[in-house]
Parts: structure tokens; C-alpha cells; sequence
């Protein structure tokens, strides 16, 4: 119904849908950029824990909502997001136990806490890798003159 991957990103750049008019390409735009949004939003654990205590985690429509998105999986569509933890959510939010575990706000500081150890460590052994290509290419430099 709203096409391939191809015809769902091309709509963020032209004005009709294949085959259809400029009503269908505005509506398969939003509803691409509304489900884009919501993905990235499932990587804020305080905003789970916001949906959990409102009790949406426990309603099958929502649920079923949740293991739509995992279309977003795919390479194709993964490359739009700005954060990859939120595929990470996602696919835990497929269980049952993490989405009744999420009601409690220690478990979305938990999480909270986990990601951001998880950037402080990423940044530092990235830093450590540059700092080691650079030594390393200027090693090379030097000894080849």
C-alpha cells in the first residue's frame, strides 16, 4: 500500500506518488517521517517509561504497532535513523517482561545510565583508535622519507 523502500524515500523529495496523486504522496510522506520520529523516540528509555506508566505497553494494538516497526530493521530504512539504540529498544520491547519492567522509573534510569556509559566509552576507544591511525600513518611517513 505505501510501496517499496525506494518510493517511500523518493517521497521526501518529489511532489507525487507513482501511480497516485498529491494526496497519497503527502500521506505516505507523513505517515513515513510519523513512523521515522516515533522510532527514534523509542531510544529515550525516560519516554518508555512515560508510555509503560500510561499503560500503552500493556494494549495489544500498541504491541502489535511495536512489531510493525521492526521493518525498520532493514538497512534500507535503519540508515535514516539518527539513533541506532532505537532499534536496540525496539527489539527488546518485542518481550513482554521488558515492556512491564519499563512502568519502573529505576529501570529507565538504569537504561538511561547504561547509554550513556556506552557513548563515554565508544568516544573514548574512538579517540584512542584515531590517535593510534595518526601515530601510526605518521610512523609511516617518517620512515619512508
Amino acid at each position: 500500500m505505501w510501496g517499496t523502500v525506494a518510493q517511500r524515500v523518493a517521497l521526501l523529495s518529489h511532489s507525487t506518488w507513482p501511480g497516485g496523486g498529491v494526496r497519497e504522496s503527502c500521506q505516505a510522506r507523513n505517515r513515513f517521517q510519523t513512523e521515522l520520529e516515533f522510532v527514534q523516540c523509542l531510544a529515550n528509555p525516560n519516554y518508555l517509561n512515560f508510555l509503560a506508566q500510561r499503560g500503552y505497553m500493556r494494549e495489544k494494538p500498541f504491541v502489535n504497532y511495536l512489531k510493525y516497526l521492526l521493518y525498520w530493521k532493514d538497512p534500507e530504512y535503519a540508515k535514516y535513523l539518527k539513533y541506532p539504540q532505537s532499534l536496540h529498544m525496539l527489539e527488546l520491547l518485542q518481550y513482554e517482561h521488558f515492556r512491564k519492567e519499563l512502568v519502573n522509573a529505576q529501570c529507565a534510569k538504569f537504561i538511561d545510565e547504561q547509554q550513556l556509559l556506552h557513548w563515554q566509552h565508544y568516544s573514548r576507544k574512538r579517540t584512542r583508535l584515531q590517535q593510534a591511525l595518526a601515530e601510526q600513518q605518521q610512523h609511516s611517513s617518517t620512515a619512508a622519507k
